[in-house]
């Protein structure tokens, strides 16, 4: 089934040649099942790669979701156009009385700061705040993962000596849970990060479940027990070259920072990338939408 997004988006056009199935609303309105209704509130600097790479994964599952983007008021995108941003994003006090099946909170790269220093802090608390009453299931990414293990369950993040980079493999720790069906046994994520949680503040929470883990990278998949809320301090989501654009952009800032582990071919900055978590991104999507969204979410909102 196809996701439905407004027919201007420059994101369409990459979709479409790549052949992601996709409808407009005149079209959308002729079905007769219920669509899923997903908000994506878009906390990354380049919000239009950040737009294809979410619904790219989005648009390649069986069920029609229906795409809102929102943005904070008490902070301004600076790399990204305010005609973009008026065009196809929403503040939130056009949405807080609304019900959302589904809501995709995305990293930000502002790890060297408090979370209390942010600027759209408090914005962003009350958006997840609303969401317990108001969200099926929140869906959260690398610092926006850490943001919720923060305000929702108290568990800190803190500094690590280097930069986390690379695509590092993760084992799975508990074949109960939905959003694992299919995985194989290890799996690679893509990591990018200059923080990180702890394994045992997790494991103590009662409210929350490890559901993998890497020796090198620490924890990768975190939810909550309600499956309200899934954690995800990696990026599933990026695409083959971000993780060397990443690296490019910093090394030409003079940053001191290393090759990304497992990622270029004999690790050799020279040579291409290797995709190794394409499918395992697919397949998370997937089950998000389908277990944790679909299989949960009432037909009719109260």
């Amino acid at each position: 089934m196809p996701i439905k997004i407004p027919q201007l988006l420059p994101a369409r056009e990459v979709l479409e040649a790549e052949n992601i199935f996709m409808m407009d609303e005149e079209r959308a309105t002729t079905q007769d099942i219920r669509p899923l209704n997903i908000l994506i509130l878009n906390l990354m600097p380049e919000k239009e790669k950040t737009e294809v790479q979410l619904l790219r994964l989005l648009g390649n599952t069986p069920l029609q979701v229906n795409i809102t983007f929102l943005k904070t008021t008490s902070y301004t995108a600076k790399n990204t156009s305010q005609s973009h941003l008026e065009m196809f994003y929403l503040p939130f006090e056009e949405v807080k009385m609304k019900k959302f099946d589904g809501l995709i909170i995305t990293g930000a790269p502002i790890e060297h700061l408090s979370f209390e220093k942010v600027d759209y802090w408090q914005e962003l608390t009350e958006i997840m705040e609303w969401s317990k009453d108001y969200v099926t299931s929140t869906l959260h990414i690398c610092w926006g993962a850490q943001a919720a293990l923060y305000y929702h369950f108290g568990i800190e993040k803190y500094e690590i000596p280097q930069k986390c980079s690379g695509v590092f493999e993760h084992k799975v720790l508990d074949w109960s849970e939905p959003i694992l069906r299919g995985f194989n046994d290890m799996f690679y994520a893509p990591v990018s990060r200059y923080t990180d949680v702890s394994k045992e503040a997790i494991n103590k929470s009662q409210k929350l479940k490890l559901l993998s883990y890497s020796e090198e990278a620490g924890p990768l998949l975190i939810t909550s027990v309600d499956r309200k809320m899934l954690m995800i301090t990696g990026h599933l989501e990026y695409e083959t070259s971000t993780l060397a654009e990443e690296y490019e952009r910093d090394s030409a800032k003079g940053i001191e920072i290393q090759v990304p582990k497992n990622y270029f071919s004999n690790d050799n900055p020279s040579n291409k990338p290797v995709n190794r978590w394409r499918s395992h991104a697919h397949l998370l999507f997937s089950n998000w939408l389908n277990y944790y969204v679909y299989q949960e979410t009432p037909f009719e909102w109260d």
